[in-house]
């Protein structure tokens, strides 16, 4: 489906204009289709930020027609300080000024309303670019190496980038599906500026999880200094991530925010590290060095607002490869050797075992 096709689905969606069988199958693409969720999500968010603008302007046009009908110069000379005739006109008018202070003070509440709106609807702007950039790469942190082939050279070009990082030390490799979905070809790059063609072996696109298998069989690491973890991860634990959001490894620090991803998803944690376009397929780690799940994705409303799949469905995406996809078994590490060193050391021992992806298509 093209994605001006899919944007327009969604917004017949969103307004009612689908029929009733429309609206089921779309429902039913929805739940099948995480992506699509998210796309769905952010176009709600955009249409309800835009009506409350809407409703915004109209308010402020009202309160200044009223103050253009208010003949001030009028009241001032009828009304000028003077104690006698103030006396006369509280006594007189007790309820008509009460009603009246009660009348300013609620046209201040609206004033300072639309000023608060306005700095939203301002900010909501700027998001609708990130937003813009978003859906262009399917509302994921995917990253377009917008290189073009020189003259001279005609080798194809990466035309999106990742992070990917080893499940075991015989050359198999975890990342998001989105981040390969729809290519001709992948290759995984490691630190030092080697790259090798891989082939996935194994996707899960509920789950956003994808095992890809290096086809040199010469390649091989040293054991996995880092294990997977099998249990869940609390809120307020610390937890730290590696990617490429550009070509040379960035480190990213924070902790556990919620036990769910986006609007309650119980696949995700959602974390506290800030992370870009690139950071997708990333390892997250907890201080001891277990995987604790793969950054995904990001809220495109909120700064530091991560998402990642949690590590029990990178555990069963291993137990699911098809045995006759194996060329060797999978062996992941089941002890981290990173517990009690500091976070450099840490880093300096991760970095032969997570790749940068690059999507070729």
């Amino acid at each position: 489906m093209r994605e001006a096709d899919l944007e327009a689905i969604i917004e017949d969606y969103l307004n009612d204009k689908l029929n009733t069988a429309e609206r089921e199958a779309f429902e039913q693409l929805r739940k099948n289709d995480p992506i699509i969720d998210h796309k769905v999500v952010a176009h709600k968010v955009f249409l309800d930020a835009m009506a409350q603008y809407s409703t915004v302007v109209k308010l402020k046009e009202q309160l200044n027609y009223a103050h253009s009908q208010i003949d001030v110069d009028t009241l001032v000379e009828a009304y000028k300080p003077h104690p006698s005739k103030i006396v006369q006109l509280w006594r007189n008018n007790k309820a008509a000024i009460a009603v009246a202070a009660s009348f300013l003070i609620l046209a201040m509440i609206s004033i300072y309303s639309i000023q608060n709106n306005s700095k939203q609807a301002g900010s909501f702007e700027a998001m609708s670019r990130d937003l813009a950039q978003l859906k262009r790469s399917q509302n994921n942190l995917i990253r377009n190496i917008n290189s073009k082939n020189s003259s001279t050279n005609r080798t194809p070009v990466a035309r999106y980038g990742g992070t990917g990082f080893a499940v075991s030390a015989n050359g198999y490799i975890a990342t998001n599906y989105h981040v390969i979905s729809g290519a001709d070809s992948v290759y995984v790059q490691n630190n030092k500026g080697v790259s090798y063609k891989v082939k996935a072996i194994y996707t899960d696109s509920q789950n956003d999880i994808a095992i890809l298998k290096i086809t040199d069989k010469s390649f091989n690491l040293p054991g996995l200094p880092y294990a997977i973890r099998r249990g869940l991860s609390g809120v307020g634990e610390a937890v730290f991530t590696l990617g490429f959001p550009k070509d040379d490894i960035v480190l990213g620090d924070g902790y556990v925010s919620s036990k769910t991803g986006i609007d309650g998803d119980t696949l995700a944690y959602q974390v506290a590290i800030p992370v870009n376009p690139g950071n997708s397929g990333g390892p997250l780690l907890d201080n001891n060095g277990n995987i604790v799940g793969i950054i995904n994705g990001k809220e495109n409303k909120t700064d530091g607002a991560t998402f990642a799949v949690k590590s029990k469905y990178i555990m069963e995406a291993l137990n699911a490869i098809p045995q006759d996809s194996l060329s060797r078994k999978v062996t992941y590490g089941k002890k981290s050797q990173l517990q009690g060193l500091k976070r450099n050391k840490q880093v300096e021992r991760m970095q032969d075992y997570v790749f940068m992806i690059k999507v070729y298509n």
